[in-house]
């Protein structure tokens, strides 16, 4: 009876490794073929998170999340990254955590700056002396299809007009803007 106990006993503990190992293998597996449906020449790697990214044949980076797949212990979740692949070295902050930028450095941007908002300034100021000659004070003459539609020359009157104050309203914002410049 006591073999018959032991047997059962060892027979259960045996299910149960058995189980152990194949329930921690199948997460693996799903990893191993996530990765290859994506293309992975390489090894997956955690990227956060349940994401992981893998080299493919062609060098591009391919990521895949696999949900039920804990992270492994000795994995850390990688550093930020600025979009180059490297990652952010901190520069010096103000006080508001913005970063600082050097004094020629930023009189240089807002020349750039400055430069095309008078272009900008300089086109929609064309824009507009062409909008008011065809407005023509609110009398441009008829077309000859507007000629037998009075309706058809208000509403191109109307256009018109939103197209002059239009004008108007965009040299104002950006005569403003340009004011403001340092």
């Amino acid at each position: 009876m006591r073999d018959d106990r032991a047997r059962r006993t060892a027979r259960l503990t045996f299910a149960g490794v058995v189980s152990l190992v194949i329930a921690s293998a199948a997460p693996a597996a799903t990893l191993a073929e996530k990765a290859k449906e994506s293309g992975c020449s390489g090894r997956a790697t955690l990227f956060e998170g349940s994401t992981y990214k893998c080299q493919t044949a062609s060098g591009a980076w391919a990521y895949f999340n696999v949900p039920d797949l804990a992270a492994p212990p000795a994995a850390t979740p990688p550093a930020p990254r600025n979009g180059t692949g490297i990652a952010p070295v901190p520069g010096p902050r103000t006080s508001g955590g913005f970063p600082r930028v050097d004094p020629e450095t930023q009189r240089g941007r807002d020349d750039v700056r400055r430069r095309v908002l008078q272009d900008e300034l300089t086109a929609e100021e064309k824009l507009l002396a062409q909008s008011r000659a065809e407005y023509a004070e609110g009398a441009p003459p008829a077309l000859p299809e507007e000629r037998s539609s009075p309706d058809r020359y208000r509403e191109r009157i109307a256009r018109l007009r939103q197209a002059v104050t239009l004008h108007e309203r965009n040299v104002e914002a950006l005569k403003k803007e340009i004011a403001g410049l340092r």
